[in-house]
């Protein structure tokens, strides 16, 4: 099978027929063997009821529901899990996204070897009370991540080669940072392609401000745990023992003016009147904390069931 679309949705029942006719006749035009996979994130609006009838209707159309909302990770990450595709393609329900952008997509990935082709809506359709917090989060996660040739990593359109979202799970809200988690996983051929931004046809936005803090203290457990998930005494190790000699070191320095001073008939004063003896005392508990912590960390990684578990990529 050529192509896989996989539609997470919320509450989109005007949309869909639009949206699943368009991304048929795209499909027919260019001769693509194809599924689209439609993820029901728990509506209520009667969405899986008309999914229903256009499985009926169109036999590549296939339909998933979750009993609850649980929200767009869980939603993506079902329909990889179901995507039988050689190229998988994700794209939002509302229609701001437009299927005419997927035979180029399906091109590069299939030409260019490309792991993931990430959209990049470069003309929005959005207030500013939306645009500028996209622009920080999006310049913060290019710092993060290193990947700098991305300037839209929220874009709900994407192009995966088929073989990148079998190796990779998207939990929680990590669906903002999907590029991020297929770098940690070792698919680093990643590049973006402008697409179109179409005003919202149907309903309303499901996303409030929240995401934005939500997001940042995702990029900061994605960070951790993609760069020592697998080695936690590295980062807690090092920076205890460097908080832990810090403290030693002037708690030493301390003592020895105090001894100095006594030896040589000097004034002196008690150790702990001076305000350097608590901040050694402090950096040398702290230091002690962070060394259990990734001490016990490394114990917990060693006993998980995917300690051994590495992306590979080719076995003869």
């Amino acid at each position: 099978m050529d192509i896989s679309v996989v539609v997470p949705l919320y509450d989109e029942v005007e949309s869909l027929p639009e949206l699943t006719a368009w991304i048929s006749r795209v499909m027919d035009e260019n001769r693509f063997t194809y599924e689209v996979i439609l993820v029901d994130d728990g509506s209520k609006d009667g969405s899986w009821d008309v999914i229903k009838q256009l499985q009926a209707a169109n036999p590549f159309i296939k339909g998933i529901k979750f009993r609850r909302n649980y929200g767009k990770s869980a939603a993506l990450n079902t329909g990889f899990i179901a995507s039988k595709g050689d190229v998988v393609i994700t794209m939002d329900a509302d229609l701001q996204d437009s299927p005419d952008e997927i035979p180029e997509l399906y091109r590069r990935i299939t030409e260019e070897k490309l792991d993931l082709i990430s959209g990049w809506k470069a003309k929005r359709h959005d207030p500013l009370s939306k645009t500028i917090p996209t622009k920080l989060f999006n310049a913060a996660t290019r710092r993060m991540s290193g990947i700098n040739n991305l300037h839209d990593f929220n874009c709900g359109l994407k192009a995966y080669r088929g073989t990148v979202v079998k190796n990779i799970e998207v939990y929680g809200e990590m669906h903002r940072y999907i590029p991020v988690i297929a770098k940690w996983a070792g698919f680093t051929k990643i590049d973006e392609q402008i697409v179109e931004h179409r005003p919202r046809k149907y309903g309303k936005t499901k996303f409030g401000l929240s995401r934005f803090i939500n997001g940042f203290l995702d990029l900061l457990s994605i960070f951790f745990v993609g760069k020592f998930g697998k080695r936690p005494m590295h980062f807690f190790g090092s920076m205890g023992t460097l908080s832990f000699f810090t403290g030693l070191v002037m708690a030493i320095w301390i003592i020895w003016e105090k001894l100095y001073n006594i030896a040589h008939g000097l004034k002196y004063r008690d150790v702990t009147t001076s305000p350097l003896f608590y901040i050694a005392l402090v950096a040398i508990i702290l230091g002690s904390q962070l060394f259990l912590t990734g001490f016990v960390a490394e114990l917990v990684s060693r006993s998980a069931s995917e300690r051994n578990h590495y992306q590979i990529e080719e076995t003869i």
